[in-house]
């Protein structure tokens, strides 16, 4: 036998690949060398990759391990939130990225508080319970300073998973929150019986609450900047609020504030507390007959003028429900019942830019139709309105026919569309929701936190100056002035 002919007797396979039927034997002599080199590569890539694989999973096991019982001095794994210095600790432990803000709230004296709803029932004459903690809050479209100063009064480990964190130690705070019922404040005296002696002054609580804010240390120290102030009705904290201009202030919109007091940069716009009962259906047209409803006052001062002229052009429409209506328990039903059963709720202007019929209409799962040129709406990071709401100018909302031409030509697949929006945000909304409205408003005051520290800091080193105009500390300012001091 040759040497060429035992070679090729070597290399042969000896049971060749067969596909479509027996390759011949000089294609098989070059095809399975090449075929076992490949599926030796990839052996061994094979077993790289889960070495690899392995030793990760080993890595990451051992490290969570070690973090988790960091946490627990006594080897137990299970993270237990049994005080709030314990978990201001734990908080501090975790990631940047992670770690809820620290927030004081300050102990106010009794009259910002507790004191306000006490007044509040005297101006009615009504009973005042013994005690604090059996004093009832009287609800009002503006009651976030309730819901605000409730939750950061619960304990712990009833706020796992709130972008804030209480601290009981001032110095550890990253923000400081000030619980004055500003809102309540403003409407102590309405619905005063004439026969009772006038014993409470918002004016005079809001000037004693900037004088015992001016004598904080903590206030001082950086102007009110690391300060949060909820002033949710448009008109609470009218006479002092200049004085707060640093702070971050909570409100319902920017109708009452000029630019040097607010604006979207630090301030962050609250919804109202609905008034009117949660629609609980599902979405769907066939239970709701009505075209458009609104009911609420006709006649309001400055932009709510628009409201009279929506009557005139609205009021005789068929499928249209225009009514004038004073707050009032009646009124609040009459109002639940129009908007779970109306396609659209008309959401015009008040004696500001924003009202509370907005946020009815939206745990109603009623499209709103706002018109209203200039209104802020609250946590737009999350919300696009537009998916939500119909939104109209003013110029053409008041041309005749306009407004129920657009709304007749939206088809019931549009509606649903705005519908099942609807249904994925109203959590936002309802202030009483474990994940909803508080828990989203200290998400959007956690996220003002760097802007802050910012401000704060440019404050330290920049020279004070004396400018033509007023200076909004706007990230986007770039104004020049005098020096006037070096």
């Amino acid at each position: 036998m040759s040497e060429r002919s035992s070679k090729a007797r070597k290399l042969k396979p000896t049971s060749p690949p067969s596909i479509d039927g027996p390759l011949p034997s000089s294609a098989a002599t070059f095809i399975v060398p090449h075929m076992a080199r490949k599926y030796s590569f990839f052996k061994k890539t094979l077993v790289a990759v889960l070495f690899l694989f392995a030793l990760y999973a080993l890595l990451s096991n051992f490290l969570s391990t070690a973090n988790i019982s960091s946490f627990s001095s006594s080897g137990d794994s299970n993270l237990v939130f049994v005080s709030r210095e314990s978990s201001s600790a734990l908080y501090a432990a975790l990631p940047a990225s992670t770690s809820p803000v620290r927030i004081y709230m300050y102990d106010l004296p009794r009259k910002f508080t507790y004191g306000v709803v006490e007044h509040h029932y005297r101006a009615r004459e009504a009973t005042v319970p013994p005690s604090d903690a059996e004093l009832k809050y009287p609800g009002h479209q503006h009651m976030a300073e309730w819901y605000l100063f409730w939750d950061l009064n619960r304990p712990d480990v009833d706020r796992v998973g709130s972008s804030v964190v209480r601290v009981s130690d001032p110095d550890e705070a990253d923000l400081f929150y000030v619980p004055f019922f500003s809102s309540l404040s403003l409407i102590v005296n309405q619905g005063r019986p004439p026969s009772t002696a006038l014993s409470y002054v918002d004016e005079e609580v809001q000037e004693e609450l900037v004088a015992w804010l001016e004598d904080q240390q903590y206030w001082r120290r950086n102007g009110g900047r690391d300060h949060v102030i909820i002033a949710q009705d448009p008109n609470a904290l009218y006479r002092v609020v200049d004085k707060f201009r640093n702070a971050a202030l909570l409100v319902s919109d920017f109708g009452r504030l000029r630019p040097e007091q607010a604006s979207l940069v630090k301030d962050i716009i609250l919804p109202y507390s609905h008034r009117i009962s949660t629609y609980n259906g599902d979405v769907g047209v066939q239970n709701r007959k009505t075209l458009l409803f609104f009911m609420g006052n006709r006649f309001r001062k400055e932009g709510g003028k628009i409201r009279d002229f929506l009557f005139q052009i609205l009021e005789n429409e068929q499928d249209v429900i225009m009514k004038h209506g004073a707050q009032s328990r009646e009124s609040r039903r009459a109002a639940s019942q129009g908007m779970h059963t109306s396609k659209f709720c008309i959401n015009p202007a008040g004696d500001t830019p924003s009202a509370c019929r907005l946020f009815d209409a939206i745990v109603s799962l009623c499209v709103p139709v706002i018109v209203s040129d200039n209104i802020e709406l609250p946590f737009e990071d999350l919300i696009d309105y537009r998916k939500i709401a119909v939104f109209v100018d003013t110029t053409n909302a008041l041309k005749p026919g306009f407004l129920i031409s657009l709304l007749r030509a939206t088809s019931e697949e549009r509606l649903l569309e705005y519908q099942k929006e609807l249904k994925k945000v109203k959590r936002y909304f309802e202030y009483g929701e474990s994940n909803g409205t508080v828990n989203e408003i200290w998400r959007q005051v956690s996220q003002k936190l760097p802007l802050i520290k910012l401000m704060i800091n440019r404050d330290k080193r920049i020279i004070k100056r004396d400018l033509n105009g007023p200076d909004c500390t706007c990230l986007c300012t770039n104004k020049t002035g005098v020096i006037t001091t070096l």
